[in-house]
């Protein structure tokens, strides 16, 4: 019987946001790659479920109908124009958000996935379901923003809260998880948890501790802002000090969480410094919480990076410990992309630029104000 499934498909790395994009879905490519090179499709109880695109009526569980319609008219690789379908109405072919061949197929297939990987986990078709195209957060119901076009993340936790489900979302890119947050702000069947680099010094510029929902959703929503240069050491600490408390208060059916690797010391677009190590035992966190669980990929730039935590991520949650050595012939193929033949980040590597004492603060009001309102 299939207990994970890996939601996949070839089509996730054939799409290009330009080159000189620190956007490469080519990185999925390199994650599968290495997964199947290191012997981890084979795990037994694990699946490999072919990815879908999303219908227009899944969409529309998060996105507007006009937005639908110009995301789609940009799939020519134009910006849409003609009444209503202005680019610059919709965030399209400006800065973070180009417009290119395929978008609106790109972003379709990321959403599938996601919503294949919620209907398996939510009908209990299996425990936990992987889509590493995921976790593209910062889409609003009506606007493309920081490289997403559909919120594939947002989908799925409303596809679940539909199916009656209680949904907690915790997010550990190192960029807010702002559009999923404020498709959820006013309710409390769904939890969004959001560890982030401050928004005093990275895009999207929110998610600070006093966001914490409003009307019925008041205190679902948690948010732990983190300075530059905090390393593995202080974030796990931090994630310890909000996150399964959080998690235990609101006692969800379903966790999803968002694994974006942006957070790592060697991303050329974020101030965080973690490690493998600490991303490693962050996820198996999550894999302790014995929670029906949707997994979902996220930011992360360097592309070594990604490959090797997904990877990681991926032995976790089927409950096994990956090899240490990158097999030769995988970096024979893509050795310009690792420095090492090791899966691992050296233990030594570990920089904390930050202090507790930096976040001690926003952990207590966060234990003060928002965990109290959890319960109710």
């Amino acid at each position: 019987k299939m207990e994970t499934a890996f939601i996949y498909s070839e089509k996730f790395g054939a799409f290009s946001y330009g080159a000189s994009h620190p956007m490469r879905p080519v990185r999925l490519k390199l994650t599968y790659d290495l997964i199947s090179a290191l012997g981890l499709k084979d795990i037994p109880g694990a699946g490999f479920v072919e990815a879908r695109r999303a219908t227009d009526a899944e969409i529309l569980l998060i996105h507007t109908p006009e937005y639908l319609k110009a995301l789609k008219e940009a799939d020519s690789g134009e910006v849409p124009h003609g009444e209503g379908l202005g680019g610059e109405t919709f965030g399209l072919g400006y800065g973070d958000n180009p417009v290119f061949r395929g978008v609106f197929e790109w972003s379709s297939y990321s959403a599938g996935a996601s919503i294949q990987a919620a209907a398996l986990v939510g009908s209990a078709a299996v425990k936990t379901a992987f889509n590493i195209a995921g976790g593209l957060h910062h889409a609003m119901a009506s606007r493309a923003s920081g490289f997403c076009y559909i919120n594939d993340a947002a989908l799925a936790v409303k596809y679940l809260v539909d199916m009656g489900k209680r949904v907690a979302y915790v997010d550990v890119d190192a960029h807010h998880g702002d559009g999923v947050e404020r498709a959820f702000y006013a309710t409390d069947r769904a939890l969004t948890v959001s560890l982030h680099e401050s928004g005093t010094t990275l895009f999207p510029g929110t998610g600070f501790t006093g966001d914490m929902g409003e009307g019925a959703g008041e205190g679902f929503c948690v948010n732990l802002p983190l300075p530059p240069g905090t390393g593995d050491e202080v974030y796990l600490r931090a994630f310890d000090a909000v996150v399964p408390d959080a998690i235990k208060t609101f006692s969800p059916d379903v966790l999803v969480t968002q694994l974006g690797v942006d957070t790592f010391s060697t991303d050329p677009l974020t101030h965080l410094e973690l490690t493998t190590n600490a991303f490693e035992e962050i996820v198996k966190r999550f894999r302790s919480f014995g929670l029906p669980w949707v997994g979902l990929g996220g930011g992360g730039y360097d592309l070594s990076n990604v490959a090797r935590a997904w990877t990681l991520a991926w032995a976790v949650m089927n409950g096994v410990v990956a090899p240490e050595k990158i097999p030769e012939e995988f970096l024979l193929r893509h050795g310009d992309i690792f420095a090492s033949d090791r899966l691992r980040d050296n233990p030594r590597k570990v920089r904390n630029g930050a202090a507790w004492q930096d976040i001690e603060k926003e952990i207590s009001f966060i234990r003060g104000n928002c965990i109290p309102l959890i319960k109710g």
